[in-house]
């Protein structure tokens, strides 16, 4: 079957099981649904704000394509954060005022999530983050969900591979200070790979927005660690990678989900190339759902979806789910069938929502090659 042919049919075969088991699923059209989402498309993590519109995109463009939500047409508008917290706040608060959006999706860095999730929780409209894996994200309140899997595990993915794959003893961290995701998961791999028997060499920090990290990797060479676990995002990471190899430091960078972008090897080039990061979707080792969706995102934008791609549209998708269950098109109304989602069939795996409002999934590590990321192996929840 063609590739396109097969992907309308994934979709229309999803839509008409969501139909059979939805509450009102032929109720008459009053409107177009209106979602509000809140992304950095500029700024310096640009390009995670990009691949999650990319992932929202499709997951809209399809649910319209099958019919909408109760006869209803559903219209996604998007804001530019700009990769800052005033803006998100601002941007939430528009969404909800101006536009009418009776749910969030977003954001990707956790420090903007928790600015609109705030937000969204004081004003009762449900949010959805696709990729923000900071702990206290979802502990605002009963309103704010995610389907990435938290820094705890990330943290404990990324030591435990450290320790019984790559067998490393002595290990530096590299901290971005004013990134609440990196503090996070820099405190989840450190107390996983003391408890595991490895050392934690030496640790250093940065800001968000640095060029320089000469004199810290300096400090770190002096410690003579294995490896360097760097829980950024990939515009420094990149960097700090080129300006370790030139001091002759050659060892290999660790770190998590927030180095998923095309833009980590154009920066790194060569020097990023031989490390490994924790990841939600693997694009050369997907689910069968996964790869329809792979294969229609190619066909697309001519490249592979990263995982926040993958997730923004999985994110999507459980929100037209619980809208479906739904007995009526209301904030609240969504926000029940939000916390009973059960084994939704994602394109990054089965979704569950706990207590917490958090999924149940395992981990990803990929390591970074030449031409792309390479599937290295899955770690299991404990």
């Amino acid at each position: 079957m063609h590739v396109r042919a097969r992907w309308t049919l994934i979709l229309a075969a999803a839509s008409v099981l969501a139909c059979v088991f939805a509450v009102g699923c032929k109720g008459k059209s009053n409107g177009d649904i209106v979602v509000g989402s809140f992304l950095s498309m500029s700024g310096g993590t640009a390009d995670f704000g990009t691949e999650s519109k990319r992932g929202f995109d499709m997951a809209f463009e399809a649910a319209n394509a099958a019919g909408g939500i109760k006869g209803r047409r559903l219209r996604l508008e998007n804001l530019d954060d700009q990769g800052k917290a005033e803006e998100a706040g601002s941007a939430v608060n528009r969404l909800i005022d101006r536009n009418g959006a009776v749910a969030i999706l977003g954001e990707v860095a956790s420090s903007l999530s928790l600015v609109g999730g705030r937000i969204a929780q004081r004003r009762g409209v449900p949010m959805i983050s696709p990729s923000s894996t900071n702990t206290q994200v979802t502990a605002i309140g009963d309103n704010v969900f995610r389907v990435c899997f938290i820094d705890p595990f990330q943290g404990y993915a990324m030591a435990r591979f450290a320790r019984e794959t790559l067998h490393l003893q002595n290990v530096a961290i590299f901290t971005d200070v004013r990134s609440d995701y990196s503090k996070g998961l820099a405190e989840s791999f450190r107390n996983e790979f003391t408890h595991a028997g490895g050392r934690i060499g030496v640790e250093q920090s940065y800001s968000q927005g640095d060029t320089d990290f000469g004199a810290q990797l300096t400090a770190i060479q002096a410690a003579n660690v294995q490896a360097i676990f760097v829980p950024g995002y990939y515009q420094e990471v990149g960097n700090i990678a080129r300006q370790a190899r030139r001091l002759g430091l050659n060892v290999p960078l660790l770190g998590g989900d927030g180095w998923d972008s095309p833009q980590l090897r154009s920066i790194g080039g060569h020097d990023i190339e031989g490390s490994y990061y924790s990841n939600h979707f693997a694009p050369d080792n997907p689910t069968p759902r996964g790869r329809a969706f792979i294969e229609e995102f190619r066909r697309r934008y001519h490249q592979a979806p990263t995982s926040l791609a993958a997730q923004a549209f999985d994110a999507a998708n459980i929100l037209f789910d619980a809208m479906r269950r739904a007995p009526e098109i209301t904030p609240a109304a969504i926000r029940t069938q939000l916390a009973a989602t059960r084994n939704f069939p994602g394109v990054t795996g089965v979704i569950s929502m706990d207590a917490n409002r958090n999924p149940i999934k395992p981990a990803v590590v990929l390591r970074v090659g030449p031409t792309g990321d390479v599937f290295e192996t899955t770690i299991e929840p404990r």
